[in-house]
């Protein structure tokens, strides 16, 4: 089945990736930070192995700083709940997913927080000036997008976390982005860099990460058992056991390692020029035609993410059709993202997303072209 789905969760995963998690469930999957045999010590070193390198990838500073969790949903909401105070004010973007969107709500509609919502246009872009602008005397947080997950639409994260540097802390949702855009959080300026694992960076379900910078303290929205200071009560101070209760997805994180050395062996350029080049043969095949409409900026920023509806038709009806009549796969709807839809004017009709991979060839996407002409024409 030709898979355009990948904003939603990366497939095929990388052959390194299966081996790994393969090896770890069948050799020495045991609980990491809990046992003193040589099976959980050696899931222990793994999990470091992994969390130092993910921590080089992103240009952090100090791997006890990057915490695991268990999807980006996860890191907002630790992120979210854990640094904002009440009166805080934040400014966000209308170009957010609800894993943004609702925990602000939340504390918004608690009296907890207040909060400004900067509008992007009808491609999805935010300028650097539109936030800065929104800035307050209480302003204490500004909760950014890197990459649309409906547009595609790369914003500019390294312009605004310098632009508002000692100004307000800056928290970036790389849902979209990490393994696809180059990171670097220090250049960056950025604060707290939340991730899931499951997508760009090729690893299992169940995988996440938040960085958070050195300064920068969060409380904790969950409490439990960390392994250390067992005699304890209270959670422990030290990270990354303080953000990091319960036994961890151990295998997973196995396998996001070995999706870094993926990465990295392949090369996140490389891997970036296919993406886009294969998301160029898609606009360029169907860009013509009549009763197809295109959405974003459609040019160099726009990451590898194509949305799209055919005139007269419901997403959905597309996409079942791409489905069922040419075994294409596909996400319709509102991608969790409704005040986006409302940007750039699809809220009532939502649109078929197309986002696309290393792995996605030249003749999966003819085929999907030649299956939207056909749906558009009436075929």
């Amino acid at each position: 089945m030709p898979y355009f789905d990948n904003a939603a969760t990366s497939f095929p995963k990388p052959d390194c990736v299966l081996a790994a998690v393969e090896d770890c469930l069948r050799n020495y999957a045991a609980n990491p930070g809990r046992s003193g045999h040589s099976m959980a010590l050696k899931m222990d070193r793994a999990i470091y192995d992994t969390r130092e390198r993910l921590c080089d990838f992103i240009g952090g500073e100090d791997p006890l700083r990057t915490v695991f969790t268990y999807n980006c949903t996860d890191s907002l909401n630790t992120a979210i709940h854990g640094f904002l105070r009440s009166g805080d004010h934040v400014v966000t973007t209308s170009m957010e997913h609800n894993s943004v969107n609702r925990p602000l709500m939340e504390m918004k509609n608690k009296g907890l927080i207040e909060l400004t919502i900067v509008e992007g246009d009808r491609q999805g872009n935010i300028t650097t000036e539109q936030i800065v602008t929104a800035l307050r005397k209480n302003t204490s947080l500004v909760c950014m997008t890197h990459m649309s997950n409906l547009t595609g639409t790369i914003m500019p994260v390294e312009e605004v976390g310098k632009a508002i540097h000692g100004k307000a802390a800056f928290l970036v949702d790389a849902a979209q982005s990490i393994g696809v855009l180059p990171i670097h959080v220090q250049e960056m300026q950025i604060d707290m860099l939340c991730f899931p694992g499951h997508k760009g960076l090729f690893a299992p379900m169940g995988t996440g990460g938040l960085y958070i910078a050195p300064g920068v303290e969060l409380q904790t929205i969950r409490q439990g058992g960390t392994g250390s200071f067992s005699q304890d009560f209270v959670q422990p101070q030290i990270m990354p056991d303080r953000l990091e209760s319960g036994t961890p997805n151990g295998p997973g994180i196995i396998g996001l390692g070995a999706g870094l050395s993926f990465i990295e062996e392949t090369g996140i350029d490389t891997l970036h020029q296919q993406e886009m080049k294969r998301m160029r043969q898609m606009i360029d095949g169907i860009q013509d035609e009549e009763r197809i409409l295109l959405y974003g900026p459609l040019d160099e920023r726009q990451g590898p993410v194509l949305s799209l509806n055919i005139h007269g038709m419901d997403s959905a009806e597309v996409a079942y059709r791409l489905d069922q009549d040419y075994g294409i796969a596909v996400r319709p709807g509102l991608h969790c993202a409704p005040l986006a839809h409302k940007t750039i004017g699809t809220l009532d009709t939502g649109v078929v997303r197309f986002s696309f991979s290393y792995f996605n060839t030249e003749e999966e996407v003819d085929l999907a072209v030649d299956a939207l002409r056909r749906i558009a024409r009436g075929e």
